[in-house]
């Protein structure tokens, strides 16, 4: 049999693991639930065992379902969310909370306790804030490793490493301490371009405790994603994986990046990879493209060099809620009860049901005309991109007293445009510097709705693509495998090689008009409550 590669993705809810031949194929796929603690506001803690044994189990029924044995399997890739993990000398969890408790050593990425620090990181205009879209966020590392060493010092003396939770999995699948420039680069600081870190950055904001021993806990081995870790898969991995030592394992990345390498690099996709824009829709929202040139976009992270393909500069933007934010909208909807026991009822998720309804609705109907009057700004936990602005919270505009199916509905169907007009903001910003997006290749469990595609591609007035699987964020992570196993020499290669263009949906004509007036509409409320925010 022909080499197989598994895609491991740690998302925010679940683990993954995927098995694929050579080709792209998937051949069996399997999950596992995570546990999140939220001990208090804005924080958002998980466990790095926990975790780990989720991973475990996932990949060993994963192969079960194929009916694999362990020979088949060549490379590893790991993908997850950009959390940070606090390990001790010894490679046992740290707390990172006041409870003492060393089992949630996981500040998740979507935690906001370091917003204080952020702000003041940016108060200095460091140079390295250039590239970070100008502004640093809470949920990148070194604002939480200053509160950390403010609020738990302990933690912080204590602390041997410090693991973008991407980089953590490798570490633990092959011992290496070698970072990814993926992780490093877009949110530790790492200039990649320079292969260096700014010790001067790290003394002016308080953290100069990491510079005294040159980096150690954060990183001095760095290498880009799919390069192929030394002695590859431990035996004592390997055991807790049901896989066999010395397996080729890659240097991981960030889960949405991951989904862009899936994707974005598909044969039959119009254009080049650089007139192309990646959109991975899931809890939150990611959008990645690439550049032969720097590209410095206010309120768009980056420009990041090499963090996707080596030599091509990286633009990260993004919504910070996304399939989060649609699920706690139609939650909050009176009818939303009824609606779960409706879904319930049909074997559904609650949005699955909902997306059926719509289809009812809209048959024959313009979406615009359908939630004329409605109006949803939906930022929930602040906005990532163009405006950099982690206070910024949700509007909902255009409400009555329904309380049925309908409202509900049609509510829904608001806040997908919503997500739309989010997407559009952020393509006119990088429009505004001169890069030229035809098309957005979309990737994530929302991609999976053609409604939700359609939505998407007359909102944000652009086309919407996808790819021949229904898992490209752990094709992605798997071609970081094939690449670490000598499958391609490169990821450029791999990602032609492992991934077909599907569908292309086109903006509908006869709405145009109908969403710049909502567009206009959607700015005005934003503005609207940057302004009475602080009243």
């Amino acid at each position: 049999m022909s080499p197989c590669f598994i895609g491991i993705d740690v998302g925010t809810g679940s683990v993954r693991a995927g098995i694929f031949d050579g080709q792209g194929n998937k051949l069996a796929a399997a999950s596992r639930p995570i546990q999140t603690w939220r001990p208090e506001a804005f924080h958002a803690e998980q466990s790095s065992r926990d975790i780990w044994m989720a991973i475990c189990d996932a990949v060993k029924e994963a192969m079960q379902l194929a009916g694999l044995e362990a020979d088949a399997i060549a490379g590893i890739g790991f993908d997850a969310t950009c959390s940070l993990v606090v390990l001790d000398a010894q490679g046992n969890p740290v707390a990172v909370n006041a409870d003492g408790e060393d089992e949630r050593n996981i500040i998740l990425w979507m935690d906001q306790r370091a917003r204080a620090e952020a702000e003041e990181i940016n108060a200095t205009q460091a140079r390295v804030l250039d590239y970070v879209g100008g502004r640093i966020s809470p949920e990148m590392e070194t604002p939480k490793i200053l509160w950390l060493a403010r609020h738990l010092p302990s933690a912080l003396e204590r602390a041997a490493h410090f693991f973008d939770l991407a980089d953590f999995l490798t570490f633990k699948a092959t011992g290496s301490l070698t970072r990814s420039t993926c992780t490093l680069t877009c949110k530790w600081t790492y200039l990649a371009h320079e292969q260096r870190w700014d010790r001067d950055y790290f003394e002016t904001i308080g953290l100069g405790a990491l510079a005294s021993d040159d980096f150690a806990r954060i990183g001095t081995e760095v290498a880009d994603p799919g390069t192929a870790l030394a002695k590859g898969l431990t035996p004592t991995a390997a055991a807790e994986l049901g896989l066999n030592p010395g397996i080729a394992v890659g240097v991981g990345m960030i889960d949405a990046h991951a989904g862009a390498i899936g994707t974005l690099g598909a044969e039959g996709l119009p254009g080049e990879v650089g007139n192309r824009l990646a959109y991975v829709f899931g809890t939150s929202a990611c959008t990645l493209n690439v550049t032969e040139e720097p590209i410095f976009v206010p309120g768009v992270w980056g420009p990041y060099h090499a963090a996707l393909l080596p030599g091509l500069w990286l633009n990260e933007g993004g919504q910070s809620a996304a399939g989060a934010a649609i699920d706690y909208l139609v939650r909050s909807h009176p009818f939303a009860p009824e609606a779960q026991n409706r879904a319930d009822a049909a074997g559904m998720g609650l949005t699955q049901w909902l997306e059926t309804r719509a289809q009812l609705m809209l048959d024959g109907a313009s979406p615009a005309q359908t939630i004329a009057g409605i109006h949803v700004v939906p930022e929930f936990l602040g906005n990532r991109a163009p405006f950099a602005d982690p206070d910024a919270r949700a509007i909902v505009a255009g409400l009555g007293l329904e309380g049925d199916e309908d409202s509900l509905v049609r509510l829904y169907i608001a806040g997908i445009v919503s997500i739309g007009y989010g997407l559009r903001q952020i393509l006119a910003a990088l429009a505004d510097k001169g890069v030229e997006i035809t098309s957005v290749v979309i990737s994530g469990g929302a991609a999976r709705s053609r409604l939700v595609r359609r939505l998407l591609a007359d909102a944000a007035d652009i086309a919407v693509a996808t790819v021949i699987t229904d898992e490209p964020v752990l094709l992605g992570s798997a071609m970081l495998g094939a690449m670490a196993a000598g499958q391609a020499p490169d990821l450029r290669t791999a990602m032609g090689g492992m991934s077909r263009a599907d569908e292309i949906i086109e903006p509908t004509e006869s709405d145009r008009s109908a969403h710049v007036r909502r567009l206009a509409t959607f700015h005005n409320l934003q503005a609207a409550y940057r302004a009475m925010r602080d009243h």
